[in-house]
């Protein structure tokens, strides 16, 4: 061993590798919360702390009482317009109440994702705001310690938690009515090959709502990638190579709605003319950039208050809670 090695002081994850057990866990037993630990893992635990030679920090000691005022979001791809709106909106919303929020773009990576998690964890918050949280080993352990969690937009991916969105499954029925009211009939869909309960739940509406009305063939493409600009020029492109131009589009979000219509224009289709689309989102710059796109709209500037309810509701509550937001016709 080094004496750089040998100088280095001892933290939770070293505590946590050598007595075979989370960091989460180990947290929550160094601040004596020992009741949903077994005596094995708690006695496992303090001799892998006499051993490394851990010291708790004042730091933790503040957790305990509770007096820790940061909250920590973590969202992916900030550059989208819906992510930057919840989460500027949360923020206000957090601010007004006396906490400061710590911003951390996952790049809906799960890797990403719970190296932040475990960040925020030593930087002592007292709650979590997942948006658009994608399944890792690391939210799984957290859920599962109990951790103070608001999921936002997709659903808790472990089946636990409290949530803040809007119905998706009637948002995609609504954009198959909107369809079906415009006289079209032969419609397609488009959507991310990385699906997500926003996603299934906005086709699981759609292609329903289409079903009911007799409709029997829904094409549908998809394409892989992070931006949703790209998969939607890309999902476009192969719709259109398999079934030619359909009279309408349901993308499942506004962004796919950006890129299909960039193929479309270069492909000499004119929208909307040749063919409607209609996304899901109501971006506030669609009547600036997209006045072609009609869109189901979700006023995610509004998400904050009810966020920040919610996880209030888990400090002194607990327990599973949700907040289903309005959605109406852009």
């Amino acid at each position: 061993m080094t004496s750089k090695q040998r100088s280095a002081p001892a933290s939770l994850a070293t505590v946590a590798a050598a007595a075979g057990v989370s960091i989460a866990t180990v947290s929550r037993i160094v601040n004596g919360e020992t009741r949903r630990a077994s005596a094995e893992t708690v006695e496992r635990v303090r001799k892998a702390i006499a051993v490394v030679g851990y010291h708790p920090n004042h730091a933790g000691r503040t957790l305990r009482r509770r007096e820790s005022r940061l909250v920590a979001m973590l969202a992916p791809n900030l550059d989208n317009l819906v992510m930057a709106a919840i989460a500027a909106s949360t923020e206000a919303a957090l601010r007004a109440a006396g906490y400061v929020m710590i911003l951390c773009d996952t790049h809906d990576r799960p890797d990403l994702q719970d190296e932040y998690l475990n960040a925020m964890r030593s930087q002592v918050v007292r709650g979590y705001i997942m948006v658009a949280s994608v399944p890792s080993a690391g939210l799984k352990d957290f859920v599962a310690d109990g951790a103070p969690m608001v999921f936002v937009n997709r659903r808790p991916p472990f089946g636990r938690g409290a949530f803040v969105g809007i119905d998706n499954v009637k948002a995609g029925a609504d954009a198959a009515d909107m369809l079906w009211s415009a006289g079209l009939r032969r419609c397609g869909v488009l959507a991310p090959a990385q699906g997500s309960s926003v996603t299934r739940d906005r086709l699981k509406g759609f292609c329903g709502r289409m079903r009911a009305l007799g409709v029997t063939e829904i094409p549908a493409a998809e394409a892989a990638g992070r931006s949703h600009l790209e998969i939607g020029y890309e999902a476009a492109r192969r719709l259109a190579a398999r079934n030619g131009w359909l009279e309408g589009l349901m993308c499942v979000s506004d962004q796919i709605a950006y890129g299909a219509y960039r193929f479309a224009r270069e492909s000499g289709i004119v929208i909307p003319e040749r063919c409607k689309l209609v996304g899901i989102d109501g971006n506030p710059l669609n009547r600036w950039i997209a006045p072609w796109l009609r869109s189901i709209e979700v006023k995610y500037e509004d998400f904050g208050e009810p966020i920040v309810e919610l996880l209030d509701h888990v400090w002194h509550a607990g327990g599973d809670a949700e907040h289903i937001m309005p959605h109406g016709v852009a």
